[in-house]
């Protein structure tokens, strides 16, 4: 079940900044009416647990601020970080009773939860809901894919680099920016946690984000407080297209 310790807060729909890409994004007035009678905004503290793997999940919902992170745990103990929950990115499987995997803020997280059963039946007559659910799961397939390559073909460099170019556009997608410019964010994940998502060693998480430094990829202020003063040569020595406009 959620976490009992989460702290009740409140958003307004109109100032919500992940409106434009969330699974809310297509709704009319009538439909954005409905939603608002199941929804509820819950907040946790960082290294707080969302929802723990195999307990029930009467919730779905959407990342409005903040970073989580999905963990699958084996057997034996041991875990493996196998995603990122950035803001707009949808939390729960409608039709799923159970959660997959552990999800645990890394940052302090708000969060726009719907009671499930509601949501279910309001996806089954709302094609707007259902569409865009559809969409951002077809791209989040997409983006497993694309993850699959930055670990089992892409250089140390490249796989700090996709990474950060990851954060940049989420971050440039959300504030409606284009790649002309500075994009400025703060990293939410240590460099240990980055070595374990990455599959990499801390030394050498340290080592590329140094060199990235030097070559004036990236500027750092701190270890986490990134900026990417040109978009174009970060999605270069990550070995992406560079190509296009809004970032998606």
């Amino acid at each position: 079940m959620l976490n009992e310790r989460s702290l009740s807060v409140s958003q307004e729909c109109a100032e919500c900044p992940i409106r434009h890409r969330a699974v809310c994004a297509r709704c009319e007035t009538d439909e954005l009416e409905r939603l608002e009678e199941i929804k509820y905004y819950r907040k946790f503290e960082a290294g707080q647990t969302v929802i723990w793997s195999g307990d029930r999940m009467d919730f779905v919902g959407s990342v409005v601020s903040g970073i989580a992170t999905l963990t699958q745990t084996m057997e034996d103990g041991r875990t493996q970080m196998v995603g990122l929950l950035l803001p707009s990115d949808f939390v729960g499987r409608p039709g799923r009773a159970n959660a997959a995997y552990d999800v645990v803020a890394t940052t302090d997280l708000v969060m726009c939860c719907f009671r499930k059963s509601p949501f279910e039946k309001l996806m089954s007559e709302t094609p707007h809901i259902a569409q865009r659910l559809l969409e951002m799961t077809l791209d989040e397939l997409d983006a497993a894919r694309e993850w699959m390559l930055v670990l089992g073909r892409k250089t140390a460099r490249e796989k700090i680099a996709s990474l950060l170019s990851i954060i940049a556009r989420r971050d440039a997608s959300i504030n409606m920016t284009t790649k002309h410019g500075n994009i400025v964010f703060d990293l939410p994940l240590t460099r240990e946690a980055m070595a374990d998502y990455l599959g990499l060693t801390l030394e050498t998480v340290s080592r590329q984000i140094s060199a990235l430094r030097k070559d004036g990829v990236i500027e750092l202020e701190g270890k986490r407080h990134v900026t990417v003063p040109d978009m174009s040569r970060l999605l270069e020595e990550a070995g992406d297209d560079a190509d296009g406009g809004v970032f998606a």
